[in-house]
């Protein structure tokens, strides 16, 4: 039976503002599918964004939603949960509104691993803006502020939230929409802070840069870059160069913030004698 998409979407705000052959949609769709999965009642989830062209995104979907300012996401998210902590809060943002511009509050909720699921759409670039060098962009690919190559490193998101904290950390592409939807769906159920990387194609803003300019040469490129965490840990470092790991790279126990928040709370309260 095919999955029934328009139970979960706001028809009435179609058609979306996303370019022909954007990979945000296969995300979106993936999300769609694994919260089915694990069971949520649409009324019991929120979803966060920022801004930027992923950040639109709660516009479309039919839950409670919340589209705020730029790189701001997870300190409303934060506040959201810490309020409603019976919610399910998903956090969905671009690797420019995350990774950059909302780069410190990225690390400081994967450092509290608080209970919110972080899906970060990671198409390299700042597509809605006009296509400018993001934290991610490759090393020599171009952008319309790097027209003859990037020249600062890329950021390794997933390296960044499992350093800083975070207890649930995977990788997909939008070239494999099944598996993306089942690291977001483990990352829904983990109890604790969880961030899916999901590698996308933006065939407007990067891929007719970068000698890719339409959706199916740019999602080729990704499925050729990415390597299988299985595969990867019998390869050299120099085997690995200019690729990127997929899988769950990272998963760990550890306090969660929103319960040890509430026994702060708790321990205040009968300090003064205050009934709860």
């Amino acid at each position: 039976m095919a999955f029934d998409y328009e139970k979960y979407l706001r028809m009435d705000r179609m058609p979306h503002m996303w370019c022909p052959g954007c990979g945000i949609g296969i995300v979106v769709k993936a999300m769609l599918r694994a919260i089915e999965k694990v069971g949520w009642a649409q009324d019991d989830v929120a979803i966060v964004s920022g801004i930027g062209c992923t950040s639109r995104t709660p516009g479309y979907v039919d839950f409670n939603t919340l589209h705020t300012t730029h790189g701001r996401a997870l300190t409303f998210a934060t506040g959201l949960k810490l309020a409603r902590p019976d919610k399910h809060v998903i956090v969905i943002s671009g690797d420019g509104d995350a990774a950059a511009i909302g780069g410190n509050h990225f690390l400081h909720a994967c450092r509290r691993n608080i209970d919110i699921t972080l899906i970060v759409v990671n198409n390299y670039i700042y597509g809605m803006t006009g296509g400018q060098a993001s934290p991610t962009t490759p090393f020599g690919m171009r952008a319309s502020t790097a027209p003859y190559g990037a020249v600062d490193p890329a950021m390794d998101i997933c390296q960044v939230a499992i350093a800083a904290g975070a207890t649930y950390v995977a990788r997909g592409t939008v070239a494999q929409g099944l598996l993306l939807e089942r690291y977001i769906a483990n990352g829904l159920r983990h109890k604790g802070f969880s961030v899916i990387e999901a590698m996308s194609d933006c065939p407007v803003q990067y891929g007719r840069r970068n000698r890719m300019p339409n959706a199916v040469e740019m999602i080729q490129w990704i499925r050729d870059h990415g390597v299988p965490i299985a595969r990867a840990k019998d390869m050299s470092p120099e085997e690995l160069e200019g690729k990127f790991i997929t899988g769950e790279l990272h998963v760990a126990e550890r306090v969660e913030y929103t319960e040890e928040y509430l026994r702060v709370i708790e321990r205040a309260q009968k300090a003064v004698g205050v009934q709860a």
